[in-house]
């Protein structure tokens, strides 16, 4: 890792087509995590697109129901980031298995919002690599790099956050809310100057 980086691991989030009406829920619960949605974009893969995506699942008895469940409709990927955010996403993903995952991790996402090992509501990234991968496969703008900190990191302060949370706290003064931490959380998502623009029909701008 060069001099004046940190690594902030990122991961590949999938809402698949059974859970997509569960979107809202889902993104609490991963904000709740800590976990920082770096990208979105809402898309439908085709067939081949989907065999492309699980290649390393050729060949096993499921991969044509995977891949015909997957095309079947619209999906949400986001990537995700913050410090062990493969381990932090696979722990609120849960088993695989929905049905099982309700008698061992009830909480978790799958035994919530799915109903069995192939419809199981979200996918994750297994590692590093396949994080990279899936990443630049449905981001394929997407640059991986380091997050800058020390000088690079006060420049990077000073140039694209420092406004925005000065605003924020001056508008926190102005209002003086009930609950202030979970107001400026909020008021800072919704006007976050550098927050990419979705495009439902596929693109993330």
């Amino acid at each position: 890792m060069a001099e004046g980086s940190v690594y902030v691991e990122r991961t590949l989030a999938l809402i698949k087509p059974d859970a997509v009406h569960h979107l809202d829920e889902i993104e609490d619960i991963i904000l709740q995590a800590r976990l920082c949605v770096l990208q979105k974009r809402q898309l439908q893969l085709s067939p081949e697109q989907c065999s492309d995506f699980y290649a390393e699942q050729y060949g096993k008895l499921f991969f044509p129901s995977l891949t015909a469940f997957m095309s079947s409709g619209p999906i949400i990927a986001l990537v995700l980031a913050r410090d062990q955010a493969i381990a932090v996403w696979k722990a609120l993903m849960g088993p695989v298995n929905s049905i099982k995952a309700r008698e061992t991790h009830p909480n978790c996402l799958r035994a919530r919002y799915g109903t069995s090992d192939l419809r199981n509501a979200v996918h994750g990234s297994d590692n590093y690599y396949a994080a990279e991968r899936e990443i630049k496969f449905l981001f394929p703008d997407s640059v991986m790099e380091p997050i800058p900190h020390g000088v690079a990191g006060k420049d990077y302060l000073n140039r694209y956050v420092n406004s925005a949370l000065l605003s924020g706290l001056t508008e926190l003064c102005k209002r003086k809310p009930a609950d202030p931490y979970t107001w400026l959380a909020d008021w800072l998502m919704n006007n976050n100057p550098n927050k990419p623009k979705i495009n439902i029909s596929g693109t993330c701008q």
